[in-house]
């Protein structure tokens, strides 16, 4: 990697990456609708959150997903008034709330994810299984990497609170 010249590598890396990203930007949209017309896309990962790890408090929530109390509160309060997902005192903290799935919430969600699920499974038809298991591994490392260095998610989470 060292040297000043052009490593084509990344370059390819980040093309790639970018063409990726704007689309899965465009399909979390279009995912959050088919939960609910009224969701925000932003609000697709929160529940991909919730139906994977539980209930959490919201502040936990919050350091997942990379924002700060406040964009989370509003977040919850729109999930909660779309009937999707529900706030309960924290039995371990009384001053804390668990957020965690309504039935409704859980029902929409597995319905739409289950949907995207065959919408990937065909579009890697062709790929040996292999392959699919070792995009994913690749993935999680690079998401793994990005959460330790993401420029700026410190001052984001600070200035948002």
């Amino acid at each position: 990697m060292g040297g000043i010249g052009v490593d084509h590598a990344f370059l390819a890396l980040e093309r790639e990456l970018a063409v990726f990203l704007r689309r899965a930007r465009a399909s979390s949209g279009e995912l959050a609708r088919e939960v609910h017309p009224d969701l925000e896309s932003a609000a697709y990962g929160l529940l991909m959150r919730l139906e994977d790890a539980g209930e959490q408090r919201a502040t936990d929530l919050a350091a997942y997903i990379g924002v700060g109390k406040a964009t989370m509160s509003r977040q919850l309060r729109a999930l909660e008034g779309l009937g999707l997902v529900t706030r309960a005192p924290d039995p371990a903290d009384g001053r804390a709330f668990l957020v965690q799935l309504t039935d409704e919430g859980r029902a929409r969600f597995r319905r739409v994810r289950g949907a995207r699920r065959a919408r990937y499974a065909r579009r890697l038809a062709a790929w040996e299984r292999s392959e699919v298991a070792e995009l994913a591994r690749l993935l999680h490392r690079l998401n793994s990497t990005q959460e330790a260095d993401e420029p700026g998610q410190a001052a984001r989470a600070e200035r948002d609170q």
